[in-house]
């Protein structure tokens, strides 16, 4: 198979769009999110990509704006294009959404519970099943497990700062999640006073 999944830091990266239809305006969404610096070739210009800070350059640049990239994103139904751009990229990232497996990235579906990201690559075989999963997925994960992220995380800066020894650190963590006190806090929502408990629990 040889893919393997990989988070990747594209803050002030840059990033080459080519194509500004369904799949590219959505890339491009996401890695502006992402903070990277993200410049679009393509005839029209979308009004929100602009918004968004997304620049536009004309096709006749397009040697100077790969060169000018860490990661090319191939979008367009222009399959000579394509071709052209992909030899252009050649050494650097690059994600086809017309034949992911002649890149060498690939964007999955993607999407957030509070802080918790969720990616899923179904290996090119169903769109459509990648869609279902993230539905089935969001109805499974509940508003109490985001809140038990934010206590784990409050109690490990705790933990870190007054108990050396690792393994002690765990398995605390461990107990705080199986707290019937601390789910019940988390099933009202009531994260404040969960924190008060850790709080109280540490003292003593």
């Amino acid at each position: 198979m040889g893919w393997t999944p990989l988070f990747l830091q594209m803050e002030n990266k840059n990033v080459l769009i080519i194509g500004a239809g369904e799949v590219g305006a959505r890339r491009a969404r996401r890695f502006i999110e992402a903070g990277a610096n993200v410049t679009v070739i393509n005839e029209e210009v979308p009004n929100d990509l602009v918004d968004l800070g997304a620049a536009f350059k004309p096709l006749d640049e397009v040697e100077k704006w790969v060169e000018w990239s860490d990661l090319v994103v191939i979008a367009t139904g222009d399959h000579k294009l394509n071709e052209r751009v992909a030899e252009l990229a050649k050494g650097k990232l690059l994600n086809r959404a017309d034949y992911p497996d002649d890149g060498n990235l690939i964007v999955p579906s993607t999407f957030f519970i509070g802080d918790v990201q969720f990616s899923i690559f179904t290996s090119g075989k169903s769109p459509l099943m990648a869609k279902e999963l993230r539905k089935r997925i969001q109805k499974v994960i509940l508003e109490e497990d985001i809140l038990q992220l934010e206590l784990q995380n409050f109690t490990r800066n705790i933990l870190k700062e007054n108990m050396n020894d690792q393994k002690k650190r765990r398995d605390y963590l461990y107990k705080i999640l199986n707290d019937k006190n601390i789910q019940e806090y988390l099933r009202q929502g009531n994260l404040e006073d969960a924190k008060k408990y850790i709080k109280q629990q540490l003292v003593n």
